[in-house]
């Protein structure tokens, strides 16, 4: 079998516990408006590779990974969940510790079979919540989000563990009282190991041009670090709250 990436990272440091061999997968079915990685969207683009491959890659800086493992992201991996269920696969046979980036926006709750055999071999999940209300992440995404919060609840069904991220925009996701909302949510999943709120940038504008692309967020200035914290509180209020219910 055969996958289609876009890159990988080496020494990934943000891509779930210790230092990763981090893999871009080619093919996204969203377009967030202050995604960072437009070169990911289309479809059976890229570097196509299999699973042996990309292990040997891993095994190339085995030595300078042992506190990590390998991370899936994307684009969006799990719109190639035979590839990836192959790859985690041929990691956990390796003893690998696996972590899965996505933003869940291909999960079907009537259809689970192929996502739930990636799953099988998943220690961590990085979730996107990019917004509470439906229509707003329908604005912000091009699609609902009542899927997603669905994804969420099958991994606290499946134990598997959950690190929940959020991108905080000006004017888009920054609304007090949605992100307490989101809090309250997060409170219901007994599998959350962790929480990051990222603060949007804009540092993708010179890609886009590149591309040929409009930016999305133009007039949207860069988040600081203080609002970041501020929104975490906010978001930490809400789980509190939720768990005191």
């Amino acid at each position: 079998m055969t996958g289609y990436i876009h890159s990988t990272e080496s020494f990934g440091t943000v891509d779930g516990p210790g230092v990763r061999f981090v893999v871009f997968f080619q093919g996204c079915p969203i377009r967030c408006k202050y995604c960072h990685n437009p070169d990911t969207w289309e479809f059976r683009k890229g570097r196509e590779v299999t699973v042996k491959e990309l292990l040997a890659e891993y095994d190339s800086y085995k030595e300078f990974l042992k506190s990590g493992g390998i991370t899936a992201t994307g684009g969006e991996p799990l719109a190639q969940p035979e590839f990836l269920a192959e790859l985690f696969e041929g990691a956990k046979k390796a003893g690998i510790h696996t972590c899965l980036d996505t933003s869940a926006a291909v999960y079907d709750p009537r259809s689970t079979e192929k996502i739930d055999k990636a799953l099988k071999y998943t220690d961590l999940v990085m979730l996107d919540i990019k917004h509470m209300d439906s229509d707003k992440h329908k604005s912000l995404t091009g699609i609902g989000n009542e899927n997603i919060l669905r994804f969420a609840e099958h991994l606290r069904e499946l134990a598997i563990p959950v690190w929940i991220r959020r991108v905080v925009v000006p004017g888009l996701t920054d609304s007090p009282e949605e992100l307490f909302r989101l809090g309250e949510f997060l409170a219901t999943l007994d599998n959350l190991k962790a929480l990051d709120v990222l603060p949007y940038h804009d540092m993708a504008r010179p890609k886009y041009a590149e591309l040929g692309f409009d930016y999305p967020l133009p007039d949207t200035p860069p988040l600081s670090k203080e609002n970041a914290v501020k929104a975490r509180d906010i978001i930490m209020s809400g789980i509190k709250a939720g768990l005191r219910k």
